[in-house]
């Protein structure tokens, strides 16, 4: 069960819940506001109200707004590596991974929660803490990408890198094109026609050993 679909089934006032079930269920009543109203606008009264608790119970949970809204985005960027690493890791034919690495990025930003707006369309990037974590999980996502292009092809480590972040790049950029204008390309099929793109130029470099693309 999502933090989300947590806050759903406990929302009424004065129901007692485990502490990591009540902090869960306020994270996801804070996804909901954040999400909708971005943080600036966001008050600790509003995420108070949705999750169905006082405020002095929301701050036992969280000292302050922005200490919530770093634990909301350490628990998305995780999820979105979580989600690229197990795409890598699905299978050992290089044409499938770049198609399951695309769509990890398009089920990333699909999802109904909208977490992908705290990762790559905060406004709050001028703040450091979360510009530091929106880098990191960019460049461990671009990590992972790189270190299969390596082994697959024997591009050094800066070589790969550059690939692996255009790949990355790419992915989350179309996939938030893609759902904003309402595209009536379904995801599948968006998906397949990164992937052709991507393909024509990776697939140019021959593996690593062999002669062979």
């Amino acid at each position: 069960m999502s933090a989300i679909e947590q806050t759903e089934a406990a929302r009424p006032r004065g129901t007692r819940l485990p502490r990591r079930a009540r902090r869960n269920q306020l994270l996801g009543a804070a996804q909901e506001v954040f999400v909708a109203q971005g943080y600036h606008a966001a008050a600790m009264d509003d995420i108070a109200e949705r999750a169905g608790v006082s405020k002095p119970v929301l701050y036992q949970h969280f000292p302050g707004k922005l200490e919530l809204y770093l634990a909301l985005l350490d628990q998305h960027c995780e999820s979105l590596l979580h989600s690229v690493r197990t795409a890598l890791a699905s299978t050992t034919e290089n044409k499938l991974r770049v198609a399951a690495t695309m769509d990890a990025y398009f089920a990333y930003v699909e999802d109904p929660g909208g977490a992908f707006r705290l990762v790559f369309e905060s406004d709050l990037t001028n703040e450091p803490a979360v510009r530091e974590r929106v880098d990191k999980v960019s460049l461990e996502c671009a990590e992972a990408i790189s270190a299969v292009i390596a082994e697959d092809t024997g591009l050094s480590r800066d070589e790969s890198m550059l690939l692996a972040v255009g790949l990355g790049g790419v992915s989350q950029v179309v996939a938030r094109y893609w759902l904003s204008s309402e595209s009536e390309v379904p995801r599948e099929t968006a998906v397949q026609l990164l992937t052709s793109l991507a393909w024509k130029g990776i697939a140019g470099f021959p593996l690593h050993g062999t002669d062979a693309h």
